[in-house]
């Protein structure tokens, strides 16, 4: 076989490997935990209708729905002065209906921080809804992000109706391990976080941080596709504050309003997050997920840090590397070394290390450490790498 026509190198997720031995690195959509996969297979095994063909104004449907907002709010110690919404539209979506309900007017003031792709991608669309006031996260020297910019009086407008983060970048790999808190003259302004690929791996401290809006696609660590969890204190919501031109799928007093039933909700995603997050609490709750999530990080950028350069990453501050997302390099971008490393460990079952997305390939191959990888996956992937360079290093 031409190795440049070999599937690893195309994308393919169809391994020759056996099922069992098969783990998904994806950036996402992605696996789930076995567990959980399990459970969705058990509920087309059992008698009646699933949630596939329930009404969502169902009482069984209404069970469903009200067990995943509760189990959420136990598991990520959601206070009560938040409300939990279910929505559609991806994170793309809410890159519109967050300016779209926190800006009633095209003139409001909305601060970003842009610190890689998906902050990038919010202030695009922002720019459609209010006015945008930008936090440059970009190296001055190089254009690359690489750090996370500190929030201080004089970068932050101070008539901004929202600051707006990323707290994971899946395709830069920062991360912030801890939200971070605006300066005490600012602490009215909430802060809006995209949390898609970090929610459920890490405490969050609501109040302490003044979080106005969390959102997080499910199909990196809490489900599948095709639905989005939006956290939003209630205090922001209310008649006449969000823009008149703010659709009623995307309003969030609308939605709160009906209680997740203005439109028909995504009642099977719906469901699958609740399994996770009772698969969560089943492993000790989410203080348990982020010991993993450490251990599964730490694996991989300990091989990359001891290989002598064999390995590179592109985040030399270890505080803002991420845990979700490993980027890393094979002799600094080596076309045949990493065409090599991504057919033999493919071959071996580990796959989704390069997948094509809207920006290419990009220059780093990427580990992806959600929920459905496992320590003990992690560090199969480890090996592989330490054995990979050991071979081919000279």
């Amino acid at each position: 076989m031409n190795t440049d026509s070999h599937p690893a190198l195309l994308g393919s997720l169809n391994s020759t490997a056996p099922h069992s031995e098969v783990i998904n690195f994806s950036p996402g959509p992605t696996s789930l935990p076995k567990a959980v996969e399990e459970r969705i297979a058990g509920v087309f095994n059992q008698p009646g209708l699933t949630s596939l063909a329930l009404s969502h104004r169902a009482p069984e449907f209404l069970e469903i729905l009200d067990h995943a907002v509760m189990k959420a709010r136990e598991v990520m110690e959601i206070p009560d002065d938040y409300e939990v919404l279910f929505t559609h539209g991806g994170g793309h979506g809410q890159f519109a209906a967050l300016p779209l309900n926190l800006c009633h007017d095209q003139s409001d003031v909305a601060t970003y921080v842009v610190n890689g792709t998906w902050s990038t991608r919010g202030v695009d669309e922002a720019k459609r809804y209010c006015q945008v006031h930008s936090i440059d996260g970009r190296d001055p020297k190089t254009g690359d992000f690489t750090h996370f910019p500190e929030l201080t009086e004089e970068n932050i407008d101070p008539n901004s109706k929202y600051v707006y983060l990323c707290s994971n970048e899946t395709v830069n790999g920062i991360e912030l391990h801890r939200l971070p808190k605006l300066p005490e003259s600012l602490k009215h302004i909430p802060l809006v976080v995209d949390a898609s690929s970090d929610f459920s791996t890490k405490p969050i401290d609501w109040h302490g941080c003044g979080v106005g809006v969390l959102f997080a696609c499910a199909s990196k660590n809490i489900g599948h596709p095709g639905v989005t969890m939006v956290v939003i204190r209630k205090d922001l919501l209310g008649e006449g504050k969000a823009s008149p031109l703010c659709p009623g799928v995307f309003n969030y007093t609308t939605n709160s309003e009906a209680g997740n039933l203005w439109n028909t909700p995504a009642t099977f995603n719906i469901e699958v997050v609740g399994f996770v997050m009772d698969w969560i609490e089943a492993q000790g709750g989410v203080y348990e997920i982020e010991l993993r999530s450490i251990a599964k990080a730490a694996a991989i950028y300990d091989v990359i840090d001891s290989s002598n350069g064999f390995y590179g990453t592109p985040i030399e501050n270890k505080a803002l590397r991420s845990r979700m997302n490993v980027p890393f390099n094979i002799k600094g971008g080596d076309e045949e070394a990493t065409n090599a490393f991504l057919i033999a460990s493919w071959e071996k079952g580990m796959i989704g290390l390069r997948t094509l997305t809207p920006f290419g390939v990009g220059d780093y191959l990427r580990a992806s450490l959600y929920n459905g990888v496992t320590v003990e996956e992690a560090q199969k992937l480890a090996d592989f790498m330490r054995k990979f360079a050991a071979k081919h290093g000279a």
